[in-house]
């Protein structure tokens, strides 16, 4: 579930009534020392000390988790840095969440906002590089740690397979940001989605080989980092040490 000292530090962007809300819905997703969660203990069927209704507004069973998982994707579409770690954070309170009966209230509200923003993904990107970017960061995140009896979500394939492929269209290989994004994708659930159907993630590099070959309109940086995934894929998914210090070297001259 990650480092609490982790996650602390990553809500204290926050406004202090959300910092609230996000510390009572992580404090209910860590449980308690009798292996009775703070969500359970809030219930009857639960043994031990419930809390007085004067403390009610921080008993983590009375957490709106549709709430928190707006709170979590609307600052994900925003803050790049964010985006690239809130995934920890919905691990945490899933799991958690998972543990009760026929509870699902903030996976189902996450689930839906990553529908919503998959559906109007183009006006997104029309309206803010850097909202679609992050976008992307985040729903790739999200499958990176959402599983399904150990498996990567099956729902996730398809949306996350289209955000890359419009990542590896000419107007987008023009922009470094979305070179950048789609290259730090790959090599973070780029195994995980080509075991999942490798027959899309051939095609993606078709479109992938195309754009460094046709290099009209890439700079020199986003050409580097194109051949450096391909190689990546090419040599398993992984990377030699030569390689790493020979691409990086560059990238960071």
């Amino acid at each position: 579930m990650g480092e609490p000292s982790k996650e602390e530090y990553k809500i204290q962007c926050f406004d202090a009534e959300t910092q609230q809300l996000l510390k009572t819905a992580l404090k209910a997703a860590r449980g308690t020392e009798d292996g009775c969660s703070a969500w359970q203990r809030s219930s009857t069927n639960c043994p031990g000390p419930r809390p007085s209704r004067s403390t009610q507004d921080r008993n983590p069973g009375a957490v709106d988790l549709e709430k928190v998982a707006n709170v979590i994707v609307d600052h994900s579409l925003q803050d790049s840095v964010f985006s690239k770690e809130a995934g920890r954070m919905c691990y945490a309170i899933i799991q958690a969440e998972s543990k009760q009966a026929g509870q699902s209230v903030f996976r189902r509200g996450l689930l839906n906002r990553l529908q919503q923003e998959y559906q109007t993904r183009e006006q997104l990107r029309a309206r803010s590089l850097q909202g679609w970017v992050c976008y992307v960061t985040f729903i790739c995140n999200i499958f990176d740690y959402l599983r399904v009896n150990n498996m990567p979500m099956m729902a996730l394939v398809n949306p996350v397979y289209d955000c890359l492929f419009r990542l590896a269209q000419p107007d987008s290989l023009s922009k470094e940001e979305e070179v950048d994004c789609l290259v730090l994708q790959l090599h973070r659930v780029g195994e995980q989605l080509e075991k999942m159907n490798g027959q899309r993630m051939d095609e993606l590099f078709v479109l992938i080989r195309d754009g460094f070959l046709l290099p009209a309109g890439l700079s020199s940086l986003a050409q580097l980092l194109l051949l450096e995934i391909i190689e990546f894929r090419a040599a398993g998914w992984k990377t030699t040490p030569a390689a790493h210090k020979y691409y990086y070297s560059e990238v960071s001259d």
